[in-house]
This record gives C-alpha cells, sequence and structure tokens, in this order.
C-alpha cells in the first residue's frame, strides 16, 4: 500500500517521518502514531503512521468512510485507547506512555466527549446527568451544582434543569450532552457523529452552537462521515485505509 500524502494549511508534503520532534506549541501532537489489532493470527492495521498537529483554539472535522481508521483515531485522541507505535502529546503531557489509571484522569481532566446516542442517564435529571463528571472529580456538592447549571445556561438550557431526557427533544438532549462534555472545562471538545441522531433541523442548531462554543475560545473536534458536518468546521483531516488522504484549513 503506498503511502498518502498530507496536505497541510500551508504546504503538502508526505506524513512526518519517525524522528521528527513533537510540536511543543500545539494542544495535540500526534507522531508516527500505528494501531494494530491481532485478529487469531492476522494483524489488522487500523492507522499506518499518522501524524498531525491541532493547535488550541482550532475547530475540526475527522471524516472518512466506514472502516477508514477515524474511529480509531478518535478513541485515541479521547485517551480511550493507546497507540501500537508512535508518541502522542495532548496539553504537553505524552499519553501514549500512561497506563490506564492516568487515562482515567487525562479524560476527566482534558477530554469532553459528545456521542451520537446522547448517553443520559434516564431517570436523572438534566442537572444531575451534567454533574456526572464532577462527581467522579470529587468537586464538592455546591460547587457541582453550580457548575453544572452554568454548563447548562451555556447551551441554552438553564430553564430545563429539572426536566429528565424523556421530557426534552433530541436536540434538547444533544445539549445536555454538550454541557456535560463542557463542565469540566476540558482542554477539547470531542463529539463522535453528533447530529447522527437528528433531524436536518435539529443538526442545523447543534451545529450553529458548535460553532458559538468555538467562537467562545473552546477546541472543538468533530468525528463524522456527512460531508455537510464536517463543511462546518475550520479545518478538515479525511482518513481512508489509516491513512491521512487529505488536511485542508477551509476557512
Amino acid at each position: 500500500m503506498s503511502d498518502a500524502t498530507l496536505t497541510s494549511p500551508v504546504q503538502s508534503s508526505v506524513q512526518p517521518d519517525v524522528a521528527l520532534a513533537h510540536d511543543a506549541g500545539s494542544l495535540i501532537s500526534m507522531r508516527n502514531i500505528w494501531k494494530t489489532y491481532e485478529m487469531g493470527s492476522e494483524k489488522v492495521h487500523a492507522l499506518h503512521g499518522v501524524s498531525f498537529d491541532i493547535p488550541k483554539g482550532e475547530y475540526i472535522a475527522i471524516i472518512g468512510p466506514s472502516g477508514s481508521g477515524k474511529s480509531t483515531l478518535m478513541n485515541l485522541i479521547g485517551c480511550l485507547d493507546t497507540p501500537s507505535q508512535g508518541e502522542y502529546w495532548l496539553n504537553a503531557k505524552n499519553v501514549s506512555e500512561m497506563d490506564d489509571d492516568e487515562l482515567a484522569r487525562i479524560r476527566n481532566q482534558e477530554v469532553g466527549f459528545v456521542f451520537q446516542t446522547f448517553n443520559l442517564l434516564a431517570r436523572a435529571t438534566a442537572l444531575h446527568n451534567v454533574e456526572l463528571p464532577l462527581i467522579y472529580g470529587g468537586i464538592s456538592s455546591t460547587q457541582r451544582h453550580e457548575m453544572a447549571k452554568q454548563a447548562l445556561a451555556s447551551v441554552d438550557l438553564a430553564d430545563r434543569m429539572t426536566h429528565r431526557p424523556n421530557e426534552l427533544s433530541g436536540g434538547q438532549r444533544q445539549r445536555v450532552a454538550i454541557a456535560r462534555a463542557l463542565v469540566n472545562h476540558p482542554s477539547i471538545l470531542l463529539a463522535d457523529e453528533p447530529t447522527g441522531a437528528l433531524d436536518s433541523r435539529t443538526s442545523m442548531e447543534i451545529m450553529d452552537l458548535f460553532e458559538r462554543l468555538h467562537s467562545e475560545g473552546n477546541t472543538i473536534i468533530v468525528v463524522t462521515h456527512e460531508p455537510d458536518v464536517a463543511a462546518r468546521a475550520h479545518r478538515v483531516v479525511s482518513i481512508r485505509d489509516g491513512l491521512i488522504e487529505k488536511d485542508e484549513k477551509i476557512r
């Protein structure tokens, strides 16, 4: 299989060499990332030496067809998994060498997750759902209550704090999930197919919200297979066959 080229916002070049040092000024810096799975006697390479940087405050979409490696890359960015080879630096920390306990701490401190299916507790209020990461982080009851209220207000749900998920629309549920992702003030907001369960109008509203959150200084990474969702980002990284096929600054 031939190596893919990486088209940077400034110039085109082959994927960076393994010896290239990580960019200490970037929020995310990946160098020669490989992910290999063993399927019986066969080895499956989901990622083939991926290298790129994401500065703080960027709004980036990672796009690719099913089986391209984008979900594997998302899991690595979110510290849900570790690479088989290569280095991953997040906020000046080399997470590629961390154990499970250290990764759990990094996930709680640095990454806010937004999922396609919302992943809300059905019997809990919007406020309590947003408080959950703070409970795991050991924040006091009074403080986490106030932080959760502020997070819900930031996504225009101040008047829905006592509602349970079945009392909310799909768009409102996703806003609760976004508030939960933001409540810890993470370094990155990582969204996996965030509009996949929503109708077109509500999807537009969620993407408008991401644009506003980005304008307020948040670093947003959206993983999607939908070109119209990717087009709302400011940079698009296209993945195919475990390689970066294209990396474009689009606005």
